[in-house]
């Protein structure tokens, strides 16, 4: 078995007296997509911005490619190729399709002592990646980000991730608030994302987008890890129940039942 890319050993993660993650041991390997599935507040934000460098584990190990990690801030995270894609994919409406791509890290051009951005190979550049991955309505680098639909944005981020490197891609969420059409668009990047050769960890609350490119699944509930399965192994209504809880109650029932049929047992017995 190849070694990981990402693997988590686990991983608690406390703010003072409160848990929030309560012993998380999961892999990611390279060409994967591991689909963290959870309702709201099931800690889901949590392990994102632990595996972001933005949170330190409280106990527990990160590692990748087998060597054990420790993020300090989120740039420790990004220089391993660690890279996140929020819901509306982090971009800035007011900014060019072309300098929100190299935000940061702008080409430039020299002249004599002075230094200015280079439009011209920005533009470019961030047309040509987004096309890549099929999104070939995006022709012009001057464009405005806030002209863009919420799917070509997150074709933006994620290409952008590719652009600089990125080894895991961490989807927070790319489809919610989509469109059918939108949303297809982004699971259509995913694919091709995964062709690539990179580990992505897709989080989701969306069963059907999940099992449509998922691998590796792992359902969270309150900061615990209540299933961890592949693709095929469970149904839709079994991951819509655990996701809901659904194990935990059918076993509560189940006593119930129990308890009470041997109640009426007793009661006979004494009569």
């Amino acid at each position: 078995m190849t070694t990981p890319v990402l693997e988590l050993r686990n991983v608690n993660k406390s703010f003072g007296p409160i848990d929030v993650l309560h012993d998380i041991s999961l892999k990611v390997h390279a060409g994967e997509v591991l689909c963290l599935l959870g309702d709201n507040g099931a800690g889901k934000s949590t392990l994102i911005k632990t595996l972001a460098g933005v949170h330190k584990q409280t106990s527990g190990q990160i590692l990748m490619d087998g060597e054990e990690l420790m993020f300090e801030r989120p740039k420790d995270a990004a220089d391993r190729g660690i890279s996140t894609v929020h819901q509306f994919g982090g971009t800035f409406p007011l900014m060019s399709i072309g300098r929100s791509f190299f935000v940061g890290v702008e080409p430039v051009i020299k002249w004599g002592p002075f230094s200015f951005f280079d439009r011209k190979t920005a533009n470019e550049t961030a047309v040509k990646a987004v096309r890549e991955f099929g999104i070939t309505r995006i022709d012009d680098g001057d464009r405005l980000i806030g002209g863009l639909s919420g799917g070509e944005r997150q074709a933006l981020a994620i290409a952008r991730a590719v652009h600089f490197g990125a080894r895991v891609l961490i989807l927070d969420e790319p489809t919610a608030a989509l469109g059918v059409k939108e949303a297809a668009h982004v699971l259509r990047i995913v694919f091709e994302a995964r062709k690539r050769g990179l580990a992505i960890i897709f989080i989701t609350h969306q069963v059907m987008h999940a099992m449509t490119v998922g691998d590796h699944f792992a359902v969270l509930i309150r900061g615990a890890l209540a299933a961890d399965f592949r693709k095929g192994e469970k149904t839709r209504e079994e991951i819509t129940d655990l996701m809901a809880g659904g194990e935990a109650m059918a076993e509560l029932e189940s006593e119930i039942e129990s308890y009470a049929q041997s109640d009426s047992e007793t009661s006979s017995a004494a009569q």
